[in-house]
């Protein structure tokens, strides 16, 4: 297309590109409808892929000259809304809020699903991913429900540690179990209330029956409910409404995560991706709030305007949607700068997310996806310098500031059984004294006797926290109360990543143990 015949003028306005059907591909707003649309033509090397397919495409070029630059962006505002071009914006949800749902089936299942359906008994939607986790890992823990995808032929490792009643092997008869899923339920459905009477009730019977370690688990239960109670509980003193949004350019396609407050409570996020293309920031805030509530303060992690002027006319665009006065910031420090990180952090998570996690725990039938996992190992020579390392993995990468040392204080002589009943039940008998989360999942740097001390000192705690053990000869992984172990392919994402796992314990594990051989060697030098 030849641009120098067009004759486009100068004046503010909204510009349409249209194929050769007449079809409009694409319409923009200008403060310079010639310098702008001159922009698409005189160096296309510098454009994004999309862009430049766009420009491919055009035959004609109309315009509709305004005012203002406020005006042109609430006519093109209206245009997109008529004709939905092609090439602008058509925000899709990268990930839909999702749903707790329970199975119609004869021995109902739970799981999360982003999808309702008539086959489906669906609770929330939930707008915070963190809290649908540990709310659906609750329900299972408490009321013991199924999360298996089809029914085993052998029980699995959710009914070895006591969070599944295991219909698939005829444990519980339907009738129970329907009163587990009518227990959870009546807890799904908001009734934190009866829930809690109820466990109270058992622990109380359990006491008096002296089974102490049934009322110790129901005491964990009823405080876990507690403190998620208090995590969608958030006080705050603002008293307005705040977005936060974040771009992230990966090669040709942009990742953008919007974040809301609502008078300082969090509400949650929503991601979406695109393919880049020039001016991509502000057509997506322009497409987002022209169907999503506007609040008062937006705050970004990059300017979306060439100057001051394009910025005020954004700002005076987005308060005649809202009626209100609106102001978009690019915060650099403070508690707002804050606020743009957490959203970054948001999109790098969703980056990282390792394929791994999700084999872990289809493969594992694990009742939440195993983002925390932390993993033991004893290491001594021969009966002296007796200690343990743990390491901890969060998102599948190290958690350094959650690695942690031990140096056994109840175990005399080279006894590796003793030593790891020893630090298993200190570490969680720590985190249950200071009402910490818990991890999603345990692995033992060991077979089957080696977990088996682990399971006992999470008996005695009364905790249910799925566990394993990975044995090295053959790289076989061990589930509580099953004889056989199961191999899976060393090649694998997620054996690779559980052996990352284990050899980081071995070695932080190691080095702790020849970090004592060393003092005592200083010591002995010192006392000669």
């Amino acid at each position: 297309m030849d641009f120098e015949s067009l004759q486009v003028p100068i004046d503010p306005g909204v510009y349409l590109f249209k194929d050769e059907g007449e079809t409009i591909l694409y319409c923009g707003k200008a403060k310079n409808l010639r310098k702008r649309v001159s922009n698409y033509f005189s160096d296309q090397d510098r454009l994004a892929i999309k862009t430049r397919h766009l420009v491919s495409k055009i035959r004609r070029i109309d315009w509709i000259v305004v005012k203002s630059e406020v005006e042109a962006l609430l006519l093109e505002n209206k245009l997109i809304k008529k004709y939905t071009p092609k090439y602008n914006i058509n925000l899709k949800d990268a990930k839909t809020f999702a749903y707790i749902a329970l199975t119609k089936d004869k021995f109902p299942r739970i799981l999360s699903s982003r999808k309702t359906g008539p086959k489906l008994e669906s609770f929330g939607p939930y707008t915070d991913g963190t809290v649908r986790r540990d709310l659906q890992k609750l329900v299972v823990d408490i009321f013991k429900i199924r999360t298996c995808r089809t029914m085993p032929d052998r029980a699995c490792l959710n009914y070895h540690i006591g969070i599944c009643t295991a219909p698939c092997i005829g444990k519980v008869s339907d009738q129970d179990y329907q009163k587990q899923v009518e227990n959870a339920r009546t807890f799904l459905n908001g009734g934190i209330k009866d829930t809690v009477g109820m466990l109270t009730a058992q622990m109380n019977e359990a006491s008096k029956d002296m089974k102490y370690e049934q009322a110790l688990e129901l005491r964990n239960q009823l405080n876990s409910i507690g403190l998620l109670s208090k995590k969608q509980m958030v006080d705050h003193e603002k008293n307005y409404d705040q977005d936060i949004v974040a771009f992230k350019n990966v090669g040709e396609k942009v990742l953008a995560v919007q974040m809301g407050i609502r008078r300082g409570v969090l509400l949650g996020k929503k991601d979406f991706d695109s393919e880049n293309h020039d001016g991509f920031e502000q057509e997506f805030l322009k497409a987002f709030y022209s169907s999503n509530p506007i609040p008062r303060e937006i705050l970004l992690n990059k300017p979306c305007w060439t100057d001051d002027e394009e910025k005020l006319a954004l700002e005076e665009f987005f308060e005649k949607l809202r009626g209100a006065a609106v102001s978009i910031l690019v915060p650099i420090k403070g508690e707002k700068h804050d606020l743009v990180e957490l959203a970054e952090r948001n999109i790098e998570v969703n980056m990282e997310h390792d394929s791994a996690l999700a084999d872990l725990q289809e493969n594992l039938n694990l009742p939440v996806l195993p983002l925390v996992i932390e993993s033991f190992d004893i290491s001594n020579t021969g009966d002296e310098h007796i200690v343990s390392g743990m390491v901890r993995f969060v998102d599948a990468k190290p958690d350094r500031s959650g690695y942690r040392k031990f140096k056994m204080k109840t175990v005399d002589g080279a006894d590796d059984f003793a030593s790891m009943r020893e630090v298993v039940y200190r570490r969680y008998k720590r985190l249950l004294e200071e009402n910490a989360k818990m991890p999603d999942l345990i692995l033992i740097d060991g077979g089957a006797e080696q977990l088996k001390s682990a399971m006992d000192s999470l008996s005695s705690l009364g905790l249910t926290i799925p566990i394993i053990g990975l044995a090295k000869k053959l790289e076989e992984i061990y589930l509580p109360d099953e004889q056989t172990p199961r191999r899976f392919n060393n090649n694998g994402k997620m054996m690779l990543l559980l052996r990352r796992i284990r050899d980081a314990t071995h070695n932080f594990s190691l080095g702790y143990n020849k970090k004592r051989r060393q003092m005592k060697m200083r010591d002995e030098f010192k006392g000669k």
